[in-house]
């Protein structure tokens, strides 16, 4: 069984323990009444959570999959029944857990009560998508190509994922001010 093997653990506990530091840096300091001011929108504060945990769980699983690579530390590749499992199937069932879960519509609600499981779906989709987006060459050449001339376009399709969740975080005001620009000639001939 995988998951009896600590290698197993290494990179959730290492991806939700730096998760877990910000959150009490952020919660424990006077940065939680900036944060607050600036993430009163809860799909807004969804959107900085799961790009915070989509970069975090980069960096760990890169970090980590570095260290295997070069036989560094306590790290091996988790394997069953002599079967090496790639993190991008964590990452797959993540997600699938995710998406069952905001099809209920947990943690999709912005009142305090549900607040809470907003922030923690948004984290776990984040780094869901870092698993599955990390081993993208993976699956898109249906071979192992993740230490190859290949293994470049993970990167690609991280970097891209990574703007557009930065986009959505950053970019709100910007296209809010383009469309009332752009929608501003109709409004002033229908209400004269």
């Amino acid at each position: 069984m995988p998951w009896l093997h600590r290698s197993f653990w290494i990179g959730p506990l290492l991806i939700a323990g730096a998760l877990a530091i910000v959150s009490l840096l952020v919660a424990r300091t006077k940065l939680r009444d900036i944060y607050r001011r600036q993430f009163g929108d809860t799909r807004r504060e969804r959107l900085f959570l799961a790009s915070f945990a989509f970069f975090t769980a980069v960096a760990v699983v890169r970090g980590i999959t570095i260290a295997i690579h070069n036989d560094v530390g306590p790290f091996h590749n988790v394997t069953m029944h002599g079967r090496h499992i790639h993190h991008l199937v964590w990452g797959i069932l993540l997600l699938l857990l995710v998406g069952y879960l905001w099809l209920l519509q947990i943690g999709t609600a912005s009142d305090a009560s549900a607040r809470l499981t907003g922030r923690i779906t948004s984290l776990l989709y984040g780094a869901a998508a870092a698993l599955v987006l990390d081993e993208f060459a993976l699956w898109l050449n249906l071979s192992d190509v993740y230490w190859q001339r290949e293994g470049r376009e993970s990167y690609e399709a991280m970097a891209l994922f990574g703007g557009i969740l930065a986009v959505g975080i950053f970019g709100k005001p910007f296209f809010a001010a383009v469309a009332r620009d752009l929608t501003r000639p109709f409004r002033h001939s229908t209400s004269g």
